[in-house]
């Protein structure tokens, strides 16, 4: 089984407060490294907890608040300074582009890398009720998530692909078998030799384990309906900008409380829930955690430096 694994960036909403950064998040997959939004100090984010930014190949980005965006422009621009020439996909909302466009044009900046930026949703086009493919891979796929925010917003889904089935390995001990032949077997496909014999997967491995999902659900107000969408996905992240007692509050603004998100997990039968996007009314978070764990126990806070896997 190949790498799955986030660690948070930034946890904080609307500006950096309490030494907490906004939202931002590293996603490990193999051998490929995403980012999830890109808010203000990202690229300062990403070298303390010890990444480069030259092995991202894909940056996804929810919607156009500041807090969700504003490091983007840093984060290009230096690759670029530091003779980035990989290609780089970026992936938000239609005017996005002319943004980035607009920057280059006023700084006088030639990016010299190959840099693609593709539409997360169609400009002025409805909004969309159910998942809607994005990306696709040998390893994981992405697919965005309906949110309902003050600005146009999507969540993204990473789905694992093909996870391999495993080795039994007191079952192969005595068998001179190529490497080819294992290639063939955790793929759940015969192998013959030379001499015609026939391994089957079946004998020689076991299952492989349920394909991991991420749910990244950046803001947004409270979507029960998600329930149909995201039902037993592995790991979800769901924005927990107030505790339930600023309910009112997180109507007004289309966000969601620490109880809501653990509804959804709850509803969902997630393996677990992580929280983010942390107001700035709340010093100690830890009431957060308490509110949320009382409703879905496996609860956790999505601190800064933080690595879960997924």
């Amino acid at each position: 089984m190949f790498k799955f694994d986030i660690t948070i960036l930034g946890c904080s909403s609307a500006t950096p407060i309490f030494n907490r950064h906004p939202t931002s998040q590293w996603l490990t997959i193999n051998n490929t490294h995403i980012l999830l939004d890109c808010g203000e100090g990202t690229q300062m984010q990403i070298m303390k907890y010890g990444f480069k930014a030259s092995k991202l190949s894909h940056i996804f980005i929810s919607h156009l608040h500041g807090d969700h965006f504003l490091g983007l422009m840093g984060l290009v621009s230096s690759m670029n300074l530091n003779g980035r020439t990989d290609e780089l996909h970026i992936y938000a909302p239609p005017e996005l582009k002319g943004l980035l466009e607009y920057h280059f044009k006023v700084s006088d900046t030639e990016i010299r890398y190959p840099l693609h930026i593709h539409e997360t949703f169609s400009s002025g086009a409805e909004p969309s009720r159910k998942l809607e493919p994005l990306f696709d891979s040998r390893d994981f796929s992405v697919s965005t998530i309906p949110l309902i925010h003050s600005i146009p917003c999507k969540g993204f889904l990473i789905t694992e692909k093909n996870p391999p089935r495993k080795i039994r390995k007191e079952m192969i001990q005595d068998q001179a078998l190529p490497p080819e032949a294992f290639e063939n077997l955790k793929l759940g496909m015969d192998y013959t030799d030379a001499s015609g014999k026939v391994y089957s997967p079946n004998l020689l491995t076991e299952e492989p384990k349920p394909i991991r999902k991420y749910a990244f659900c950046s803001d947004t107000r409270y979507l029960p309906e998600l329930a149909s969408l995201l039902n037993g996905i592995t790991t979800l992240y769901h924005e927990t900008t107030f505790g339930h007692d600023y309910l009112p509050r997180a109507e007004l603004t289309y966000h969601s409380t620490v109880s809501q998100a653990a509804w959804l997990a709850r509803d969902i039968q997630a393996g677990k829930l992580l929280m983010g996007h942390f107001s700035a009314r709340y010093r100690d978070l830890n009431p957060l955690l308490e509110e949320a764990q009382a409703i879905f126990p496996n609860s956790y806070l999505g601190l800064e430096g933080t690595t879960f896997p997924v």
